[in-house]
């Protein structure tokens, strides 16, 4: 027991390789420290806090034949620091248990890569550390079918579009494309805020309430948040108008979009989703690299 105590709390490399019966190479990454917005208290919103990772990468063997000192022959450490800088920079994460995840899927898409352990912790939450711990071999990496996701068409509805906002579905719905809808502010606005942060958290439910008022007057139409529940959306058949708190709240670019310029603000979701169109009824157009379509109201 005292051992299992030892090896809870050692060193990533340590547990590798006490939990291997396999002849695997090791490569590791020790107390690669990096500041990163990350947390799901609301004190942990616009603050940075230092994050400390070790990783152990388990490599299958290269056969022996490394005397040619060829770098392309085995996996870079590079390719380690590169995976969590790609992840921080993603998109804002709540959960150290979603990065390590993130992390290790990434490191398993490296064709040298078996198993992984992933260690991060939080440094300065307290006179501690917190942190987690994960294994991932490849083995339960999700495959690159399971991780894509369709590329949806994104519809952004003036408040004039919205009251006949049934037969403009059904056409786009034909045209074959996940679709998810975006609003913006209702009719009368939203109360009004001295403080820049709550202003904007006013301005983003008031957004979400336009939505579920959408979803009110038509059945076919579910409100969603969540990026994962919008992928899941789109790969089951169904129409979704856009809640952004989260995604906006949580976008790697922060503070990212203003919620008042509503056009603006469903490009920069489009360009998330990688839409293959942004149809825009009732409004402008905005400026923005996807393709645009203008519809009136």
């Amino acid at each position: 027991m005292s051992d299992e105590i030892r090896l809870a709390f050692a060193h990533p490399s340590e547990r590798a390789s006490a939990s291997s019966d396999r002849p695997f190479d090791r490569i590791s990454l020790r107390d690669y420290i990096v500041e990163v917005e990350i947390g799901a208290f609301h004190q942990e919103r616009g603050h940075l806090q230092r994050l400390r990772f070790n990783v152990v990468v388990e490599v299958h063997p290269t056969g022996g034949q490394v005397s040619d000192d060829d770098v392309d022959s085995i996996l870079s450490y590079d390719r380690v620091t590169e995976a969590i800088q790609a992840e921080i920079g993603t998109d804002r994460i709540n959960l150290l248990e979603t990065l390590a995840a993130r992390v290790a899927d990434r490191i398993l898409g490296e064709p040298q890569a078996a198993r992984v352990f992933v260690r991060i912790e939080k440094l300065d939450r307290g006179p501690f550390a917190l942190g987690v711990e994960i294994v991932r071999s490849r083995d339960t990496a999700p495959s690159a079918a399971q991780s894509d996701a369709p590329r949806p068409r994104v519809i952004f509805l003036g408040n004039a579009a919205l009251e006949g906002v049934a037969p403009l579905l059904d056409a786009e719905l034909a045209r074959g494309a996940p679709v998810l809808l975006c609003v913006g502010l209702p009719e009368g606005g939203v109360p009004q805020a001295a403080d820049p942060q709550a202003q904007r958290r006013i301005d983003l439910l008031g957004i979400e309430q336009n939505a579920w008022a959408l979803s009110a007057r038509e059945k076919r139409v579910t409100v969603i948040g969540s990026r994962t529940e919008l992928d899941w959306s789109m790969r089951n058949g169904q129409t979704c108008v856009w809640a952004p708190m989260k995604l906006v709240l949580d976008a790697a670019e922060a503070p990212g979009p203003d919620p008042r310029d509503a056009v603006a603000l469903a490009a920069w979701f489009a360009a998330q989703m990688q839409a293959v169109e942004l149809v825009v009824v009732g409004a402008p157009a905005p400026a923005t690299k996807i393709a645009v379509r203008e519809v009136p109201a």
